[in-house]
């Protein structure tokens, strides 16, 4: 028994790449897209509000680790709530960022399947070594901030002598917290610049290596405003690390010119008083046929004169 397969039409994917998507149906792309990664998020927001409370208690152990956190009659560390509420929202707030971690996947997918059909084969497979390499370079920063924001506070808790109580505020510090790990996150970011505009061809490598020095010091620059102590530990660390992967990402652009033949000259073989080489052809030309006279072109004949035209019927019938 035969059966007849009914022939598959393009994907949205191939009708908008190839533009013969209307107007109206990529706005309802768009409004389908971000419906999806709504409804992933507000999922995640569930499951962030449930580890929330792990959560703080992770962010809260650089402070906690220290002996000048312990309360002395309990043995716990303590944080001051200023308002009723702030731990409720505090948490609130952990849920939503926890959620948007666990539904980043699905989010980025969708916005990634928006933008993708609009880019060419390569920009595509550069996106994808470039997001592949965007999510380890954000958890390598976001983990030597949490190593950073211990070293700080051990040195700023001792400074206040003996005399002064420190107790701090929960909310301002998971703010301090969270914002030096986007910080430091959103920093070890800055060699996949480097490496985009090598890729598009806009520096050559010899030319990023030739920024080294003025790359070292905005590194160590922004490394002084962004620790959060004035000791030299925490800005050394993090402007080490960016100076590292700087020279890291120089290195990959070199081997990514050496592929294409940037660097190479067109003439690089040749000495400079020798001549290029060039295909001489000593082989003789035959002589061209004779060409025969034209015969002259005789007279066009009369032309006959129309039909009279029925006047029963118009033009087009």
């Amino acid at each position: 028994m035969a059966f007849a397969l009914r022939k598959r039409g393009p994907s949205n994917f191939e009708r908008a790449a190839d533009g013969s998507m209307s107007l109206i149906e990529h706005v309802r792309e768009l409004r389908n897209r971000l419906f999806r990664a709504s409804l992933a998020i507000l999922v995640g927001f569930g499951f962030g509000i449930w580890l929330a409370e792990p959560v703080r208690k992770l962010l809260s152990k650089p402070y906690c680790d220290l002996p000048a956190s312990i309360d002395p009659v309990t043995g716990k560390c303590n944080f001051v709530q200023l308002g009723v509420a702030d731990v409720f929202l505090l948490n609130l707030k952990i849920g939503l960022w926890v959620g948007l971690i666990i539904a980043g996947p699905v989010w980025l997918y969708q916005l990634w399947a928006f933008i993708a059909p609009g880019l060419h084969r390569n920009e595509r497979r550069y996106a994808y070594v470039f997001t592949a390499l965007a999510a380890p370079l954000f958890a390598a920063g976001a983990v030597l901030a949490f190593f950073v924001t211990t070293k700080g506070l051990q040195f700023l808790l001792s400074v206040s002598g003996d005399d002064i109580a420190t107790t701090l505020e929960v909310t301002r510090y998971i703010s301090f917290v969270t914002n030096l790990i986007l910080l430091f996150g959103v920093a070890f970011e800055f060699p996949l610049v480097v490496l985009m505009l090598n890729f598009v061809g806009l520096a050559s490598a010899k030319r990023l290596l030739g920024w080294w020095r003025i790359a070292v010091f905005v590194f160590f620059a922004f490394s002084a405003v962004v620790t959060p102590t004035p000791d030299p530990f925490g800005m050394t660390a993090l402007a080490l690390c960016l100076s590292l992967l700087y020279f890291a990402a120089v290195g990959v652009a070199f081997l990514n010119d050496r592929r294409r033949g940037r660097n190479k000259p067109a003439y690089a073989g040749l000495d400079d008083d020798e001549v290029s080489p060039l295909e001489l052809d000593d082989d003789p030309v035959a002589p061209g046929q004779r060409i025969e006279a034209a015969a002259p072109v005789d007279a066009p004949e009369p032309i006959t004169a129309p039909a009279p035209i029925e006047r029963r019927y118009d033009d087009m019938t």
